[in-house]
């Protein structure tokens, strides 16, 4: 991020950065998660001292009006799906609506806590009454999926109806994963509502982990919590007191694996390994599990397949412009 402010700062018309006044608690919580995500996510040259460097030169908390170059545009500050210092940016007359992450899926990022659902419902409604014929996302794949108001009203009614159902079953006491096996799909959803299919699908699983994660405390209903098996203690009771053999607990990981159990299978073998630890069979299982986890989320879950990918030892090969020309090339 500084090496971009820094570029365009040292361009002769140098440029303002407009952004939000409470930006600086978002750093808070971003950076009070995990650090061991940075790298698989940005990179192995992100330094969050990078981030933390950026300040805005103009300051935005009540909705703004501006001229540029002739074009009018509203600045709106919003609460949003994923930060509280979300901004809506729309140009009126061109009807264009610009929306940064307002719609992340995650509803925060999945390993901070963050996220905020009502805040993403207050946006739709911003979104809808300005009702823009162009929504212009911080990603390209949201810009493909989350595409007009409409589907984003149905967006709201729908994740309204999922958030009840949730509330109402972690009061019932159910578990996380019953709550994701129940399928829960509103009523006439199917029948009326095509375009919001695949928006709906893309945001549940993701509502309902952050449902959870703010309703229910430290010690869940199944008495998840209570007590703190590490790893390592799963792989004692594994090896030392099931007395499995490396070979059986690979036969037990390839069986879940083709059965398309993958992430039970990786967990499976993420156990064992510190009895293992230089097990090659062990190694190859686990790859092979995280390789087809990454196949079943890289059409829909980029954050999964990107941590996936990282466990597997794979990396996204940067785009390089020359292999772009020749493609295109090669399709002419």
């Amino acid at each position: 991020m500084s090496a971009v402010i820094r570029y365009f700062r040292g361009l002769t018309s140098r440029p303002k950065f407009y952004g939000r006044g409470n930006y600086q608690e978002e750093f808070e919580k971003e950076f009070n998660g995990p650090d061991i995500f940075g790298k698989p996510f940005f990179g192995e040259r992100f330094n969050a001292e990078d981030v933390h460097s950026y300040k805005p030169d103009m300051t935005i908390d009540n909705r703004t009006d501006m001229n540029i170059g002739g074009s009018k545009f509203e600045l709106i500050p919003v609460r949003g799906g994923e930060t509280h210092d979300a901004m809506l940016i729309y140009l009126p007359d061109e009807r264009v609506m610009f929306m940064g992450d307002v719609i992340m899926p995650y509803l925060g990022a999945p390993f901070d806590e963050d996220g905020d659902l009502q805040g993403l419902f207050d946006a739709i409604d911003v979104i809808v009454s300005r009702d823009p014929q162009h929504l212009l996302h911080g990603h390209e794949p949201i810009t493909r999926n989350f595409t007009s108001p409409l589907i984003l009203s149905h967006l709201k009614t729908d994740l309204a109806w999922l958030r009840d159902q949730v509330l109402t079953a972690i009061r019932r006491g159910d578990e996380r994963a019953a709550i994701h096996e129940s399928n829960l799909i509103p009523p006439d959803f199917l029948a009326t509502q095509p375009d919001a299919h695949q928006p709906y699908y893309i945001l549940r699983e993701h509502v309902i982990d952050r449902i959870y994660d703010q309703n229910v405390g430290y010690w869940e209903a199944n008495l998840q919590g209570l007590a703190h098996p590490s790893r390592a203690d799963r792989a004692e009771l594994l090896v030392d007191y099931l007395d499995l053999s490396e070979a059986q607990i690979v036969k037990a990981a390839d069986r879940r694996t083709a059965d398309g159990r993958y992430a039970m299978a990786a967990e499976l073998i993420e156990s064992a390994e510190t009895k293992f630890p230089g097990s090659d069979s062990l190694k190859r299982t686990k790859r092979f599990a995280y390789l087809k986890l990454m196949e079943k989320t890289q059409n829909t879950d980029p954050f999964k397949f990107i941590i996936y990918s990282s466990k597997a030892g794979e990396q996204t090969p940067q785009i390089n412009p020359d292999d772009v020309k020749e493609t295109r090339g090669a399709k002419r």
